[in-house]
């Protein structure tokens, strides 16, 4: 049998791959810096003792977390251009993915904000800090700490989901994997090499992370 491997020559990684697995990293940079943000501003809002500020934080966080990823894509695509007008697809997807995260990274970030003992809270009262500076200099920092292999775990799930994309013909990493299939009429071998790549980058970074939790444990 004569098999014609030209599709895994750098070339084609080049010219169809590289351009999709630069848009997924750029995606999960942004969903991840953005929802971070966002989600410990959510986390923040949940654990306020102010109804006005809870509740909205409670409703917004549930009830994304209850929509499967991409039909959230699907309505952010099409209701964001009629709201704030065109935006075109990688925007979009920017935009929906730093909002579908935060709701998971500020889960994440409550559970962290909460393991830091009352006793640092009052420590940081005592010194005549308010809230706010009490929650940025003290509190914020050791939830960080406690919480950065979970964020990071978050993460590498988040890189998993911008395969998701698809479902508005954004060009990501398993997308340039299929285009090279449909080139070199190959596409259960290019299938086969984008899961090899995919468990590859997962697999190494969930390594490092196992090993950042380790490095966390001895701290404590």
């Amino acid at each position: 049998m004569n098999l014609d491997y030209s599709f895994l020559n750098w070339g084609v990684v080049q010219s169809f791959v590289a351009k999709g697995f630069w848009f997924s990293i750029q995606l999960t940079l942004v969903a991840m810096i953005g929802g971070i943000v966002l989600g410990t501003l959510l986390a923040m809002m949940r654990l306020s003792s102010h109804r006005w500020l809870s509740a909205p934080a409670a409703f917004y966080v549930d009830t994304l977390r209850s929509i499967p990823l991409v039909m959230v894509i699907l309505w952010f695509f099409l209701l964001i251009p009629k709201l704030l007008g065109p935006l075109g697809g990688q925007m979009s997807a920017f935009i929906t993915f730093t909002l579908f995260e935060a709701t998971y990274y500020s889960e994440i970030m409550r559970a962290g904000i909460q393991s830091v003992s009352k006793g640092q809270v009052n420590a940081g009262y005592a010194l005549g800090m308010n809230y706010a500076q009490t929650m940025k200099l003290v509190v914020l920092p050791q939830a960080f700490r406690n919480m950065l292999p979970v964020l990071l775990t978050q993460t590498i799930i988040l890189f998993q989901d911008t395969s998701l994309v698809y479902a508005v013909g954004e060009y990501d990493l398993l997308k340039g994997f299929e285009v090279a299939g449909k080139n070199f009429n190959r596409p259960v071998e290019t299938y086969l090499v984008a899961a090899v790549v995919y468990f590859v980058i997962c697999f190494g970074l969930s390594q490092l992370v196992r090993q950042l939790q380790k490095k966390i444990a001895i701290i404590r």
